[in-house]
């Protein structure tokens, strides 16, 4: 923090490109009674951060204006109903927002400790991707140990960490990304086959390897019907974005003679309750796969707070291979 009591954060006052974030001082508060307060070591960019940016992802009612989803850090102080967290515990929490910054305020029940073996600061690109993955691949998608998962966009923040999940669980995983150095990054981490979708049709690839029992989606547009094409008897789609929109025309035959559910969701404006029973799942099934090397934290770039616009534009480009980061 550059001076008492104040602290650096990042807003975007009004919508626009990566030029509309602006780095503003606030106003250090105390938690509340069941806050955990957290010195940020890194804050992981995520897509729905840009969406915030321009306007057409306002935070939950009472949460920070101030953008980002996950933070890593350590506890800086706590409110008196926190059991839990103690000053000076390395932690990760998943936001409703204010994770851009050099303090963040998180739910207890959303703060997880560091996972052992991964460092402070890539610990902050853990929160937002894994509660994801957990709630639409293992939950609503109900993959089993066996099954064949389907994940677009396998080279990206949620495609990195779905990829490693499966794999750890004993699914088998087809990553569909832009290109061969990115499929080569998704069968590094667990892909059995990585297919370029500017090169190849993924619905072929998909049939020729037996089908998929689960598919993860942030696309939308065209893949809608094409996703179903894909899925073998009983298969699930999970829908969490659509890069492409969210009006799709389909086949829905498939859905009724396959016996297919289509199914989604949104993390961010879920009840504390919930994400704390999320955090729970994770820590006890997940973070056992990270602190055995299963799964690691693909961070392909770091920036200074300040650089927040330079982390936009790349994540707008869809330049990057994993997570970006930002460092108060």
């Amino acid at each position: 923090m550059s001076e008492h009591g104040m602290f650096r954060a990042i807003t975007a006052p009004q919508p626009g490109g990566p030029e509309a974030l602006v780095l503003e001082r606030r106003e250090v508060c105390e938690p509340g009674p069941e806050d955990v307060r957290i010195r940020v070591a890194a804050a992981g960019v995520n897509k729905p951060d840009t969406f915030q940016r321009m306007g057409v992802y306002p935070p939950p009612k009472g949460a920070s204006d101030v953008l980002g989803l996950e933070v890593s850090g350590t506890v800086d102080a706590v409110g008196p109903d926190v059991t839990r967290w103690k000053t000076g515990d390395e932690v990760c929490a998943l936001l409703p927002g204010g994770g851009y910054a050099e303090i963040a305020i998180a739910h207890q029940g959303s703060v997880l400790p560091k996972p052992a073996g991964v460092s402070l600061r890539d610990a902050a690109g853990l929160p937002e991707t894994v509660f994801t993955v957990w709630a639409n691949v293992f939950e609503a998608g109900a993959l089993r140990p066996g099954e064949t998962f389907l994940i677009h966009g396998g080279a990206g923040g949620i495609g990195t960490t779905a990829i490693q999940m499966a794999a750890a669980h004993g699914a088998r995983v087809i990553a569909t990304a832009g290109s061969d150095e990115k499929c080569a990054l998704c069968r590094e981490l667990g892909a059995e086959i990585a297919v370029n979708y500017r090169e190849a049709d993924f619905v072929d690839a998909v049939a020729a390897a037996g089908g998929a029992d689960v598919v993860l989606d942030m696309v939308g547009g065209d893949y809608a019907d094409r996703n179903l094409k894909c899925l073998n008897t009983g298969g699930r789609l999970v829908q969490i974005a659509f890069l492409k929109g969210s009006r799709v025309e389909i086949d829905m035959m498939p859905i009724m003679l396959k016996r297919l559910t289509v199914t989604g969701s949104t993390l961010r404006a879920r009840p504390l309750a919930e994400k704390a029973r999320l955090a729970a799942a994770v820590e006890k099934t997940v973070w056992p796969w990270i602190e055995a090397g299963k799964i690691r934290v693909v961070a392909d770039a770091v920036f200074p707070l300040e650089e927040a616009a330079k982390a936009h534009a790349l994540i707008d480009s869809s330049g990057h291979a994993g997570k970006i980061l930002l460092v108060p």
